[in-house]
């Protein structure tokens, strides 16, 4: 089932990918759909409704297609008018021709391979962001700004939009980020993929592969999944996972991700990624118990007059 609805514009406007097909196996439900705002809105919500104050045209959701149901139902009337939607379907068996994975394989296969299931989608600069984060409303702004001069010519120059660690933790578990190195110009060197950060009484601790514990600071950048990204960037992707496949096609768990790939580019110098700060607090729902704070966080952002108290009213 497709979901579309229709909105016409002349000009260029950025398209927001919503990543949408993860299970939520930590949360304990379909976590996309919650509904945490005062008058019955979903994260997916708030981001649409900054997407648009930004200027962005259209929308496109990744879902898994047995969801494709539920999310019309929710998204398609209450936008229709507003900005376009359109989806693509994220499956285990959406494999290039002739590759045979293995049969233990239930985990979809990254946000890799989740962005390029948009391709036919998308023919403009884009951003990328996850269902489940809270991203705030200048972060869309930054992205639709960077992008505003943007012409094909300049087709492999993309950015990425950092946060300062220290505001994108939860208070219920370890997280993974991606902790970014950049240089004096703020362009991206190397995203680093960080697991099992936590925050404890003597600063902010992660975990390396062996179990060997660091420290960070808490003004470090990191990646929250939110990058801005042009039509080459599915050249690229399609490359990268053909390779992703002749390596791990038989490992039931491996993922394709897209700081992986980002980071092959960054050494091949064939593209350049642009950190654009920003200094909203993030928040979001990886556990079940942070829906608490999600809800409590929205409803500050209510009453200062961020957002109405029915959205789409």
């Amino acid at each position: 089932m497709e979901i579309t609805n229709t909105f016409n514009t002349q000009e260029m406007k950025p398209t927001l990918l919503i990543l949408a097909a993860g299970i939520g196996s930590r949360y304990g439900s379909l976590k996309q759909l919650d509904r945490i705002g005062p008058s019955g809105e979903t994260i997916i919500d708030y981001s649409i409704y900054d997407a648009i104050r930004a200027g962005f045209g259209k929308v496109v959701f990744v879902i898994k297609e047995n969801i494709a149901k539920e999310f019309s139902e929710v998204f398609v009337e209450k936008l229709n008018g507003k900005i376009e939607v359109e989806t693509a379907f994220q499956e285990i068996h959406k494999v290039p021709e002739g590759i045979q994975y293995s049969e233990e394989r239930q985990k979809p296969w990254g946000t890799g391979h989740a962005v390029l299931m948009a391709a036919e989608k998308i023919h403009e600069p884009f951003a990328v962001i996850n269902a489940d984060d809270f991203y705030g409303r200048g972060a869309y702004q930054s992205l639709a700004d960077f992008y505003k001069e943007w012409t094909p010519q300049k087709g492999n120059t993309y950015c990425m939009v950092g946060y300062e660690l220290g505001k994108t933790l939860s208070e219920h578990g370890s997280v993974s980020r991606g902790v970014c190195k950049a240089d004096g110009c703020a362009f991206l060197l190397e995203v680093t993929e960080r697991t099992k950060i936590e925050r404890n009484p003597a600063g902010i601790e992660y975990l390396d592969e062996t179990g060997k514990s660091f420290y960070l600071d808490k003004r470090t950048t990191v990646s929250m999944n939110f990058w801005g990204f042009t039509p080459s960037f599915f050249n690229f992707l399609e490359t990268g996972f053909l390779e992703f496949l002749k390596n791990n096609v038989n490992s039931p768990k491996a993922e394709f991700y897209i700081p992986g790939l980002v980071n092959d580019l960054l050494k091949r110098k064939e593209a350049s990624v642009r950190i654009l700060p920003c200094s909203d607090q993030w928040f979001g729902m990886t556990y079940r118990e942070d829906r608490e704070l999600v809800v409590s966080k929205i409803g500050e952002l209510v009453k200062a007059g961020i957002y109405p108290v029915d959205l789409w009213k």
